[in-house]
């Protein structure tokens, strides 16, 4: 596209373009005239292409081809006896009008996608010599937060996010959105589109510290265009709520590590593990999912609405498909008072901690308790039941589907969704279907790794050293591990991944194996009764990482030279 948009601009100018591509590991040529020379690339070559000519990036030549072409419109001064100079390496790269830049990733578990996708944007900042501080809003909170002074400086703002995020520190500022999946594997292009084709935010501009400093790096509800919706928020709500599903979980396993039944003797420790499991957070799960649902979309004024509806869907046995319903009625409803209710002045201070708060409980309180409740319980009930009967055909195709959509995308929209589905149903104390997405999801990460073991003369150094960290991540249930082999040949990669986690998922409910934690990997397999029927579970990930291993080994293609282009 690079070559074509400038060929394109070069007639329009009467500019004699030729082309000359060079391997990233060889020389220029030293009869060239390095004064026109324009040497296109997205990365930082070693000194031997170094020239004296304007280096630019390929989205540059791509975006800009006529600022890129101008400077050549001049006469051609003497070429210089001299050998030509060498440039430092960190004075070359992106020739834009802004080169600084600040960033905030987030994804709903706030495990790989968040970090993967920081470190993405970090390393092609670096390559095209763009200054860049990142914030990641991860599952332990929010790390390398942005200062004032940073956000002020910043040319844009990149907002890399699976899950709502709050915008009000960036008033004023150029913004572009979009998610974490498509920084990790298309950085270049989303800086590039950043710096070009970002909008600015629309509200007031922030004028010092304080008011920076106000807003709280905590994921909220702005609207995001096609980044937002129902979808968006509730995986908010999943984001929130899985520290409670992973700390019940694990209290429930340790009290049954003293017997099945000895949390039924009053005073006993495993009675107290249970109550904080059981008692505690799993009644917990329910309201916070309704309760972040409702502050995704309506922000703080949302929350209380939400925690009520979800607290009412809980204690009525609507499960969690009762809760998101709640949280979207306290949050849209929330919203509906905001924007139709008008106060004096004097009184507008009244909206958002008393007006709102009150009248969305109510709405969503009397729609749960007379509407949504009773028949959501309805579905709930047949749901669980329709799950806990499956056996045989049935189990195993419920098992491939889940496995098959964790293997997909690799931390996209049908993995998140498959794996949110999953999540809910623990707090139905039904435990089958997570078993088999951790299964589909531990395969793809684990299978790349092993086909970089088995077949090591297709992968280069670079991508061996990927599979070791792939298994890494694998054995912990972080699939992205496996993005880096996806994104280079997603049309093999994606269906040997798709195939492995089925297989997984399947096996894994034939087996009957259930797992009572949404995360963790093998981690928590050495948890007394954290999983059922562990033998087989673990045949299950091997079948899975062994089907997308081999397949993986036998089609992938196998690594070539990268080449760049070089333009005269």
């Amino acid at each position: 596209m690079a070559i074509e948009s400038l060929r394109a601009e070069a007639r329009v100018l009467n500019l004699r373009l030729d082309f000359l591509p060079i391997e990233h590991d060889k020389s220029i040529p030293k009869d060239l005239a390095f004064e026109r020379t324009l040497l296109v690339t997205d990365v930082i070559l070693p000194s031997s292409l170094s020239s004296q000519g304007r280096n630019v990036s390929f989205a540059e030549a791509i975006l800009r081809p006529t600022s890129v072409l101008n400077p050549f419109l001049a006469p051609a001064p003497v070429a210089k006896v001299s050998s030509p100079k060498v440039v430092n390496t960190e004075e070359r790269g992106f020739r834009g009008p802004r080169r600084k830049l600040v960033a905030v990733t987030a994804c709903p578990t706030g495990i790989a996608h968040t970090f993967m996708a920081a470190e993405a944007l970090k390393n092609q900042a670096q390559k095209m010599d763009i200054e860049i501080h990142v914030e990641t809003q991860g599952n332990v909170g929010a790390k390398s937060l942005l200062t004032f002074a940073q956000i002020k400086e910043a040319d844009a703002v990149i907002i890399a996010a699976d899950t709502a995020v709050d915008l009000a520190r960036f008033a004023g500022k150029i913004l572009y959105r979009t998610n974490t999946g498509t920084a990790l594997e298309k950085a270049a292009m989303v800086i590039e589109a950043a710096l070009y084709s970002g909008l600015a935010h629309s509200s007031a501009a922030l004028s010092s510290p304080s008011a920076q400093h106000s807003a709280s790096p905590s994921t909220r509800a702005v609207p995001s265009g096609k980044h937002s919706g129902p979808y968006q928020h509730l995986l908010t709500g999943v984001s929130y709520m899985l520290p409670l599903v992973v700390a019940g979980g694990l209290a429930i396993a340790l009290s049954f590590v003293f017997g099945i039944e000895a949390f039924k003797v009053s005073g006993s420790l495993a009675s107290a593990l249970m109550q904080i499991g059981g008692g505690a957070a799993f009644k917990l799960i329910v309201p916070v999912l309704a309760g972040y649902i409702a502050f995704s979309i309506a922000d703080r004024p949302g929350l209380a609405p939400g925690l009520i509806g979800g607290w009412l869907a809980a204690e009525a046995g609507a499960g969690f498909l009762g809760g998101i319903i709640a949280g979207l009625l306290a949050g849209y409803s929330a919203l509906l008072i905001r924007d139709r209710i008008t106060l004096p002045q004097t009184l507008a201070g009244l909206m958002p901690i008393l007006i709102i708060p009150l009248f969305a409980s109510l709405i969503t309180g009397l729609l749960m308790i007379y509407v949504v409740a009773t028949p959501m319980k309805g579905v709930m009930d047949a749901l669980t039941a329709g799950l806990l009967g499956l056996s045989g055909a049935n189990a195993i195709l419920l098992g491939a589907l889940l496995g098959a959509m964790m293997g997909f995308d690799l931390g996209g929209p049908t993995n998140k969704a498959a794996y949110a589905f999953t999540v809910g149903l623990l707090s139905s104390n039904t435990f089958g279907p997570m078993a088999a997405a951790m299964a589909g999801g531990m395969t793809p990460a684990l299978g790349v790794s092993f086909a970089c073991f088995v077949a090591r003369q297709k992968f280069s150094t670079e991508e061996r050293q990927a599979g070791k960290t792939a298994g890494i991540l694998g054995l912990c249930f972080i699939s992205e591990g496996a993005i880096p082999f996806a994104a280079r040949d997603p049309f093999r990669v994606i269906p040997a991944n798709v195939m492995g986690s089925a297989l997984a998922g399947a096996l894994s409910m034939y087996f009957g194996c259930t797992i009572r934690v949404p995360h963790g990997g093998v981690f928590v397999f050495g948890i007394p009764n954290a999983v059922e029927n562990l033998p087989m579970y673990l045949v299950s990930i091997a079948a899975g990482t062994l089907l997308t291993g081999l397949i993986i080994a036998i089609v992938f293609k196998k690594s070539v030279p990268i080449l760049e282009d070089v333009l005269q």
